[in-house]
C-alpha cells in the first residue's frame, strides 16, 4: 500500500494520511444534513409533496456517492481530494429546475445523469482535460469564489439572518428570534474554532451549536444514536422514469443539462486546482493525472444520480486535510470509508437544523473566496470579468449565469486591451456559448 501511493517520495506516514483523510472528513461532514435538507426544499414551507425528495434516502445517495468519489480519486488519481455533492449544484438542482421551473425531481436527477455521461466522455477523450487548461488562472479562481458567496447567502437565507425586504429586495432579519441568534451563534463559535487554527472546526461548531440549540429547546432531542441506514428505494433509479415523460424533453430541461455541465466543469476545475495547488501538485498551471482526477467526479456523479442526488464534485475542504499532511490518495480513501460508516448515524444527525447548518454555509463561503487574492485586480482587463463572475451569482441567483457573464466579458477586455490573441480559441468558443445561453433564460 505505500509502495502503491508512493509514500517515501511524497515524505509522508500512515500516521499523516489517516489524520488528514479524518480531518477532511469532519471538515465536510456538514453535507451529510446540508445536502438532504437542500434537495428536500426543507426550508420551503407549502411545497407539494410530488416536488420534495425523501430526506433519508437522500442521506443515504449522498454518503454513497461521496464515498465512491472519495475511493475512485484516492485509488486511481491518487489525490488527497475528496469528493461530495456540490453546494452550489444542489441549489441550483432544488431552488431553480425544481422549485422555480416546476420540474419533477426525477427530471432533475436524470439531468444529472446524462451531464454525467457527457462528463465522463468528455474526460475519457482527453477534450475535458484540455478545456480546463485553456481557461485562465483567474476567471478558475473567482468561479470558485462566485460559488463561495452563493453559498454563504444561502446559508443567511436559511438562517433568516437574510430575509426579503420589498423596498430593498433583500435586509436583516429579526435578531430576537430564537433562530436566528442559535444561527448567529453557531457562527461565531465556527469562526473562533477556525480562528484558533481548529482542524474539523466547521464540524465543531455544527455539533457544539446542536448541543446549545437541544439545551435551550431550540432543537429537537434525538430518539437514538445508531440505525440502519435509512431506506434507497423512495429515490434509487427514479430518474429513469424522466426518459419515458414526454414533458423532460424540451429547451428548458436541455438548458439545465447544459447549466449542470458548465457549473460542475468550472466548479471543480477551480477546486481541483486550488487544492493541488497547495498542496503542491501544479507545475506550470498544468495538473498531472488531471484526466484521472476528473473521471473521479463523473462516475460519481453517474452512481449519484442513480441513488438519487445531485452533481458530484470536489471539495475545497480538503485543504484542511492538505493542511494536517495529507499527500496521497490514500487520504481519500479514508474519507471515504467514514463517509460509509456514517451511514448508521442517521438519528443523531437529525439534530442538525437550518440554525446549525447556515453557519456551516456562511462558513465555507469564507473559505471559498480566500482564493482571491491570487487574482490580478490591478489589471483591470482582468478584474472586470473576474468581478462579474463572483458578484452576478449571488445576485442573480445562479451559479451558471455568474459564469456566463464573465467568460463573455473576459475576451472583449482582452480584445479591447490589445490582447486578443493571449486569449485562447476555446475561450472565444465558450463566450458565443454563452450568449446564446443568456439569450434563452
Amino acid at each position: 500500500m505505500k509502495k502503491y501511493f508512493q509514500f517515501d517520495q511524497l515524505g509522508t506516514t500512515y500516521g499523516r494520511e489517516i489524520l488528514g483523510g479524518f480531518t477532511t472528513f469532519l471538515a465536510m461532514a456538514y453535507i451529510l444534513v446540508v445536502n438532504p435538507l437542500t434537495l428536500t426544499l426543507d426550508d420551503v414551507k407549502d411545497l407539494p409533496d410530488a416536488l420534495r425528495m425523501d430526506y433519508g434516502a437522500v442521506f443515504v445517495a449522498t454518503a454513497i456517492s461521496a464515498a465512491v468519489g472519495c475511493f475512485i480519486m484516492g485509488f486511481l488519481a491518487k489525490y488527497p481530494l475528496a469528493l461530495a455533492p456540490g453546494l452550489g449544484l444542489n441549489a441550483f438542482f432544488a431552488y431553480t429546475v425544481v422549485l422555480v421551473n416546476g420540474s419533477p425531481w426525477q427530471h432533475a436527477l436524470a439531468a444529472v445523469f446524462i451531464s454525467g455521461v457527457f462528463f465522463l466522455l468528455l474526460t475519457l477523450t482527453g477534450l475535458r482535460e484540455k478545456l480546463i487548461n485553456a481557461i485562465p488562472m483567474e476567471l478558475k479562481l473567482a468561479v470558485g469564489a462566485g460559488i463561495g458567496l452563493f453559498i454563504a447567502f444561502i446559508g443567511m437565507q436559511n438562517a433568516d439572518i437574510i430575509v426579503n425586504n420589498d423596498a430593498t429586495l433583500v435586509g436583516i432579519g429579526n435578531l430576537h428570534d430564537p433562530q436566528v441568534l442559535l444561527a448567529v451563534f453557531g457562527i461565531i463559535i465556527t469562526v473562533i474554532f477556525l480562528v484558533k487554527g481548529f482542524k474539523g472546526g466547521v464540524f465543531y461548531g455544527m455539533v457544539i451549536t446542536a448541543i446549545v440549540g437541544m439545551i435551550f429547546g431550540l432543537v429537537e432531542l434525538p430518539g437514538s444514536i445508531l440505525s440502519a441506514p435509512p431506506s434507497i428505494a423512495p429515490t434509487f433509479g427514479s430518474l429513469f422514469s424522466a426518459f419515458s415523460d414526454p414533458e423532460f424533453y424540451s429547451l428548458t430541461m436541455l438548458s439545465v443539462i447544459l447549466t449542470f455541465l458548465f457549473v460542475d466543469f468550472f466548479d471543480n476545475a477551480g477546486t481541483l486546482m486550488a487544492v493541488a495547488n497547495q498542496a503542491g501538485f501544479v507545475k506550470d498551471n498544468r495538473l498531472p493525472r488531471a484526466g484521472k482526477a476528473l473521471v473521479s467526479d463523473s462516475i460519481a456523479t453517474i452512481i449519484g444520480s442513480i441513488f438519487g442526488t445531485s452533481t458530484i464534485t470536489s471539495y475545497v475542504e480538503s485543504s484542511s486535510g492538505v493542511a494536517a499532511g495529507a499527500r496521497t490518495g490514500f487520504a481519500s480513501v479514508v474519507t471515504g470509508v467514514l463517509f460509509l460508516l456514517a451511514l448508521f448515524l442517521s438519528p443523531v444527525l437529525s439534530v442538525v437544523t437550518n440554525a446549525v447548518t447556515a453557519p456551516a454555509l456562511i462558513v465555507v463561503g469564507v473559505l471559498m473566496v480566500a482564493s482571491l487574492g491570487q487574482i490580478a485586480w490591478n489589471r483591470f482587463e482582468i478584474a472586470v470579468p473576474a468581478f462579474l463572475t463572483m458578484i452576478m451569482m449571488p445576485l442573480t441567483y445562479s451559479i451558471a449565469t455568474g459564469i456566463a457573464v464573465g467568460f463573455i466579458f473576459y475576451p472583449l477586455t482582452m480584445i479591447i486591451k490589445g490582447k486578443a490573441k493571449e486569449v485562447s480559441p476555446i475561450m472565444y468558443v465558450f463566450a458565443v456559448i454563452f450568449l446564446l445561453y443568456l439569450a434563452t433564460v
